[in-house]
Formats: structure tokens, sequence, C-alpha cells
């Protein structure tokens, strides 16, 4: 039986802490979510130790060969993960990976969010129902759902 998810939260390794930060309030308020920084067993898979630096972890991520079994399987329980919620949460600053995810889920016909400063304006910024500026606002955000 597959898991369902409120929501899929994206972003990229080197923000690392940042969306663990985020985890934790959808922790605290008992809000599923699924997260590629919590999926251990498809980091274990790869032989990526998640107790490294998170540039380490990257670094040796952005070596592997696109083809190769550990890529593929990451890429497979992330898109489950994804195709079983409910919502997108990009956590910016954000990498390619994520925003392809959050254009994904936008595609699917998922309600998009982000959190934090974008760089410049991106009129395909426009698939995110909400940018929440700061954590008390997606904390209010979500304690209204």
């Amino acid at each position: 039986m597959e898991k369902k998810y409120k929501f899929f939260i994206a972003g990229r390794m080197r923000n690392r802490e940042n969306i663990l930060e985020i985890c934790d309030i959808f922790d605290k308020l008992n809000i599923s979510y699924y997260c590629f920084l919590k999926n251990e067993e498809s980091f274990k898979q790869a032989n990526l130790d998640l107790s490294e630096s998170a540039n380490n972890i990257q670094d040796k991520f952005e070596d592997m060969e696109l083809n190769s079994d550990e890529v593929r399987n990451i890429f497979e329980m992330d898109l489950e993960g994804e195709k079983n919620s409910e919502n997108l949460l990009l956590v910016l600053p954000a990498g390619k990976s994520a925003h392809i995810e959050a254009g994904i889920a936008y595609g699917m016909g998922k309600k998009c969010y982000a959190i934090g400063e974008y760089d410049v304006t991106d009129s395909l910024y426009l698939i995110f129902d909400k940018i929440f500026k700061n954590k008390t606002e997606l904390t209010n955000f979500l304690n209204n759902l």
C-alpha cells in the first residue's frame, strides 16, 4: 500500500539545514510530508552518508553515472513521493531538480507553494499559489489548513 502525504517538500541538498527546519515545522504540526532528506533508505542504497556535509553528499551524488541503479532508485522513490502528495512546497534557494519537481507537481494539478527569497522575478514562479517570506508565515498558513 502506498503512503499518502499532505506535502512534498522539495529543495537542494546544499540547503539541507533550512529544509530540515521546515520539516520540523511539519512534524510539530503533525502534517504528513515526503522529503528527500528524510528518505534514508535511498541514501543508503546509493552509498551516501547523511552524516557528511551537504556539499560532500552533493558532490558524490553529482559524480554518479546518470543511468546507475543508485540514481534511478533515488529518482523513482522521490517521484513516487511526489505523486502521492497533495501539495508541493519548494524551499528556496533551490536547484534545477527541485524546480523540475515543482513543474511536475504543477503539471499534475497539485497546489504549489514556495518559501524563501528568489533571486530575480521569473514569470514561471506564478505556478506558486503562495510564496511565504519566512517560517512564521508558513506556520500560520499550515495552522489554518
